[in-house]
C-alpha cells in the first residue's frame, strides 16, 4: 500500500502552517540568549502564532501544556517550559508547531546559547547535516527508508553519536502526526515508495552518548539516561517534481510557492 499524498493546492495551504513555524523559530532564535528562560521563549511563540492568525499545534495536544517544546541539553524532546534561566553553554531544542486553515506545520532547531563546549556545537552541526541528508533523500521514487538510511549514515560520518530509535519523524497534514512512522536509522526493509505529494516530517534527534533515553515522571520530558548532551533538528518536506520543498524553511523557494 503507498503513501498519502496531498494536491499541489493542500501542499501551499501547508507552505503557509509552515511560515508560520519558520518565522516563529527564527524569532525565538534571536531570543535565545544567556539569562532568558524556556517560559519566555514560551510566551513570545504564543504571541507570534496568535499575530500570524495561526493556532499552536501543542497547546492542549493530549494535554500538552505549553505552546512549545523546550528541551536543554540533556532533555532530548517535549521539555516543559520552565523559568530556570539558560546560562551560556547550554543547548535548547525548540519543536514549534502552528494551524492555519486546518494544516499543520513541525519543525524543531537546537539553539547553542552563548559559548558552547567544541564537542556539542560539532553534535549540533551533525544533527542538522542528518536532517539535510534526509530532506535530499525525498525525491520521487526512492522510498520512506531510504530517509533513515541517509539520516543515518550522515551522523556516522560526522561521529559515534548515538542515534534514537524510540522517537521518529512522522507524517502530517491535517492532523499534527499522521502515517507513517519516519525512522532516523536504516531499517530491515526500504518500504513504500515516495510519490509527489507525500509530505513527512523528518526529525533526527542524536546524543553525545547512548541513545537509551527514559520519560520524567510529568509524562513528557524525555532525557538521556546517562546525562549525554542531545541535539534534534526537524523540518516539514514535501515531495515534489521539482525535489524536496521544505515547508518550514524561509528560503525555500519553489514553483508551487505561495509567497
Amino acid at each position: 500500500m503507498g503513501l498519502a499524498t496531498k494536491t499541489p493546492d493542500q501542499v501551499r495551504a501547508m507552505r503557509r502552517a509552515g511560515l508560520v513555524v519558520a518565522r516563529t523559530l527564527g524569532a525565538l532564535r534571536s531570543a535565545t540568549t544567556p539569562g532568558v528562560t524556556p517560559r519566555d521563549l514560551d510566551r513570545l511563540a504564543a504571541g507570534l502564532i496568535r499575530d500570524a492568525d495561526a493556532t499552536p499545534s501543542f497547546l492542549g495536544y493530549h494535554g500538552y501544556p505549553a505552546t512549545i517544546c523546550t528541551s536543554v541539553n540533556d532533555v532530548v524532546v517535549h521539555g516543559i517550559p520552565d523559568d530556570r534561566p539558560l546560562r551560556s553553554g547550554d543547548v535548547i531544542s525548540i519543536d514549534c508547531g502552528a494551524i492555519v486553515d486546518g494544516w499543520h506545520g513541525d519543525a524543531a532547531v537546537t539553539i547553542q546559547v552563548g559559548e558552547v563546549a567544541a564537542p556539542v556545537a560539532a553534535l549540533v552541526s551533525g544533527c542538522d547535516r542528518s536532517l539535510r541528508a534526509g530532506i535530499e533523500a525525498m525525491v520521487p521514487g526512492n522510498r520512506l527508508g531510504d530517509i533513515g538510511a541517509a539520516v543515518q549514515s550522515s551522523v556516522e560520518t560526522a561521529g559515534g553519536y548515538g542515534i534514537l530509535t524510540d522517537f521518529t519523524g512522522h507524517g502530517i497534514g491535517r492532523a499534527m502526526h499522521e502515517e507513517p512512522f519516519v525512522p532516523n536509522y536504516r531499517p530491515r526493509r526500504r518500504g513504500p515508495r515516495l510519490d509527489v505529494g507525500v509530505v513527512l516530517a523528518v526529525e533526527p534527534m542524536i546524543t553525545l552518548g547512548s541513545p537509551e533515553v527514559e520519560v520524567d515522571a510529568d509524562g513528557w520530558t524525555v532525557r538521556t539516561v546517562d546525562g549525554s548532551v542531545s541535539a534534534h533538528s526537524e523540518h516539514t518536506i514535501a515531495v515534489t517534481d521539482q525535489g524536496p520543498w521544505v515547508l518550514t524553511a524561509v528560503d525555500s523557494p519553489h514553483p508551487w510557492d505561495v509567497g
